[in-house]
């Protein structure tokens, strides 16, 4: 089945690409939630119309991920996380948890945008990515405290 892509869409394609996938996952996934328009013939036709806004759209959304990677490199994040013996962490810090730190400091990032490929479960510090739009990519450091 052949889609017109509304938004960029991860491992399947950017706005504005027409690309083929299983109906069931146009029919689920693709089309309830505005991601994709069905590749019509009169779809087709105005393909070029969609494609101007959409670059007009994507120029704007550069512009301002540009910005707020600008403002998210360097940023620091502190947690401070009970320990027993070994420094080892009763539980762990997820890309969730860096998310709602971020939101405290007052930066929108979504938590599937922070790239952790595993919670952290050790005591320290890490320096993370952010992926803040397609190419635009940020790098923060996450530090984990002992509590108390």
């Amino acid at each position: 089945m052949q889609i017109i892509l509304q938004e960029d869409v991860e491992k399947l394609g950017h706005r504005g690409d027409v690309v083929t996938v299983k109906p069931g996952y146009a029919r689920n996934f693709l089309l309830p939630r505005k991601l994709g328009i069905e590749a019509t013939l009169g779809n087709m036709k105005a393909l070029e119309r969609i494609r101007t806004s959409l670059a007009k759209k994507t120029a704007t959304e550069l512009d301002a991920a540009h910005k707020q990677a600008e403002l998210l490199n360097g940023v620091a994040v502190r947690f401070a996380r009970k320990t027993g013996e070994n420094d080892q962490m009763f539980g762990s810090v997820t890309s969730a948890d860096i998310s709602d730190a971020l939101a405290a400091q007052g930066f929108k990032v979504d938590k599937r945008q922070i790239q952790l490929a595993e919670p952290i479960k050790v005591v320290g510090e890490q320096s993370l990515t952010v992926k803040v739009f397609r190419d635009v990519i940020a790098s923060i450091k996450v530090t984990v405290d002992k509590e108390g």
